[in-house]
This record gives C-alpha cells, sequence and structure tokens, in this order.
C-alpha cells in the first residue's frame, strides 16, 4: 500500500499496478458483518489485482454507531468519485472503475451497483456519474433480508425492524442501470446460504444485466482468496487452488468488459 485517503466514515487505501496506460480499477470493500472490516479481505485482495494490471484500492468504512443506515454506502460512494476524479494520475480510466467486496462488503458494493441512479439514495449534493461504478464484483455476498438472511448484517444497517431492513434487500434493488456483475460463492457456505447470490443472480437476468456466476462445490465462509496468506484454518478457511482461481477468472472479466 502506498497512500492512504481520509474519508468522511472511512479510509481507502491503494495498491499500485505497474505503469500502464488508462488500466481498470477495483474499489474493495472487505466483509464483517458491518461490524467491522476483515483485514484478511482487503489489503492481500487489491495486492493481487493490482499484481494483474488493475489499479486496487481498499475502502474501510466505519462500523459505528450502528443502526449505519446509509453511511457506509455514502463513504463508498465518495471514494469511487475520488478515484474517478483522480484517475489521471493513476493512469486509469475513468470508464472502468468497479466496486467489489466480500459477505457484507459485497452487499456495500453491490447497493452502490444497484442504486447510483438513484438521488434518494445518495448523499445531498452527490454527482450521480462521478459515483457510478462501471463494474460489481460480488464475493459470497450478504443479499437478502428474507429467509436466507445474514440478519446480523441487516441489524448492523437497519436495526432489528424486519420491515426497514427489508429496504436494503438487494435483490429488490437491481435494475437494468446496474452495471455489468461478477459472481462467486460455494455450496456449503453455512453463514452466508449460496441462495443469497442464486437470489441477486435472478434478479440480474430478470433485469437484463450482463453477469458471471461461478459456484464451487466446496469451502466456508469468509474464504478470500483461498489461499495459504488469507487462509484461517482455526474457521476452516483452508487454501484451495481450485476456489482461489476465482481471482483470476475474475481479473481477466474486468480487462475484458
Amino acid at each position: 500500500m502506498t497512500e492512504v485517503l481520509r474519508l468522511p466514515h472511512g479510509r481507502l487505501t491503494h495498491a499500485a499496478a505497474a505503469p500502464g496506460w488508462r488500466k481498470p480499477a477495483l474499489v474493495i470493500c472487505p466483509g464483517g458483518g458491518y461490524g467491522f472490516c476483515s483485514i484478511r479481505e482487503g489489503a492481500p485482495v487489491a495486492r493481487a489485482f493490482a499484481r494483474d494490471g488493475i489499479e486496487s484500492f481498499v475502502l474501510e468504512y466505519d462500523c459505528a454507531p450502528a443502526p449505519l443506515g446509509s453511511m457506509p454506502l455514502h463513504t463508498l460512494s465518495a471514494a469511487v468519485a475520488w478515484v474517478r476524479e483522480h484517475a489521471a494520475r493513476f493512469s486509469i480510466d475513468p470508464d472502468k472503475i468497479a466496486v467489489g467486496g466480500f459477505s457484507a462488503g459485497a452487499h456495500l458494493a453491490g447497493t452502490l451497483a444497484a442504486t447510483w441512479h438513484r438521488e434518494a439514495w445518495a448523499a445531498p449534493g452527490t454527482d450521480l456519474q462521478k459515483h457510478r461504478p462501471n463494474a460489481a464484483v460480488l464475493c459470497y455476498p450478504v443479499v437478502t433480508a428474507g429467509a436466507y438472511a445474514h440478519r446480523g448484517s441487516f441489524e448492523q444497517l437497519a436495526g432489528a425492524d424486519e420491515a426497514q431492513q427489508r429496504a436494503f434487500s438487494l435483490e429488490t434493488l437491481v435494475e437494468a442501470a446496474m452495471p455489468p456483475t461478477f459472481l462467486w460463492h460455494t455450496l456449503t457456505d453455512a453463514t452466508v446460504p449460496v441462495e443469497n447470490t442464486l437470489l441477486l443472480e435472478a434478479a440480474l437476468r430478470r433485469a437484463g444485466v450482463p453477469h458471471e456466476l461461478h459456484l464451487f462445490p466446496r469451502g466456508a465462509h469468509g474464504l478470500s482468496l483461498a489461499d495459504y496468506e488469507t487462509s484461517d484454518p482455526a474457521r476452516g478457511r483452508l487454501p484451495d487452488r481450485h476456489v482461489n482461481r476465482w481471482q483470476a477468472l475474475c481479473a481477466e472479466w474486468l480487462k475484458e468488459l
């Protein structure tokens, strides 16, 4: 990481790709149930994408005080706008800025991807075009506030009222304006069931949003890169060369968009 930018209710750190002309960029939101930002899903992921020629940034967003409401969304919005405003400085193509995340961080990235064009979701005075993501990368995402909910994430966002939680249910927010989306999940995820991704994929198909989906037969929640650096054996997060392939597939997908 080469620099840190302070944002309202968060900070943005940077992993540089090799020098090049008009590279794609990725703003990464670590998971943590909206209660913390996982170190394992931040810097190591940014370095991996930087090695593949994608300028990468990690957003550490405030997770207090709860309920958070739209605070994390506005922080991510400001981060994307900052990257776009400084695209020339980093040799970034301003029309190739993706948002991505893991678990609750994927919910955050997906929410901006789904609502970027709606003024009601944005902070007052937001230039909607500046904070528009051109793609979304959602890794074992928290999606639904319904039967398959990771309830703790939605309680952090909206409190105990399930009607208020449903306002953040991502599969209900998808419209045709959502950018192309990359999704992956494991079928044995016991923390955020794979039905979250399946509900979102069905919504993307209905809306005609281009997307790519990868389902892996096994693996615990929170695998991150599924390599030795991001492993967490105490929680069953073991290196898996097959699941690890998601990152290379995603980098290829981003560069081909």
